[in-house]
């Protein structure tokens, strides 16, 4: 959008994006705890084991269809009020239609579903980093003798 001078209304959507998706992640703690509840010691073994990002690959595997029902209705409900999935979809629609542009889904609330999913794994993967590289990030007793066994 910012290409084609529509700078301002780049801002304001994301700025409602935002909004919608840290409206959803407050329904996400039930869901990881769950997951973390069902780890096997084969599940605990390859996390600890595995590569610097096992972790979160764990839990994407175990959460992310359930985030993504949980999230979608919650963003979808947010969008609908001020009437933004319709103007997304308008709008999105009319882009897509400009010679050599990329597509841009024209479902705002799957677009943001995702979009949000993408940043909490993504912050999953770097507070797992930190606490795999880190000593000084091992707050716990526990993760501390977790992580004993792989230093």
């Amino acid at each position: 959008m910012r290409d084609i001078g529509l700078s301002s209304l780049a801002d304001e959507g994301l700025k409602a994006l935002n909004r919608a998706a840290e409206d959803a992640v407050k329904e996400a703690t039930p869901i990881f705890v769950d997951a973390v509840k069902g780890i096997t010691f084969s599940d605990a073994k390859n996390i600890l084991l595995g590569n610097d990002d096992a972790a979160t690959q764990y839990l994407t595997s175990k959460t992310q269809t359930p985030l993504y029902n949980k999230f979608n209705p919650v963003i979808k409900n947010s969008f609908s009020k001020v009437g933004a999935d319709k103007i997304w979809s308008n709008l999105i629609t009319k882009y897509n239609s400009i010679p050599f542009t990329t597509n841009v889904n024209p479902d705002l609330t799957d677009y943001v579903t995702n979009e949000a999913l993408k940043g909490v794994y993504t912050m999953i993967a770097i507070e797992e980093k930190e606490i795999r590289t880190k000593v000084t990030s091992r707050t716990t007793d526990l993760l501390k003798k977790v992580f004993a066994l792989q230093d």
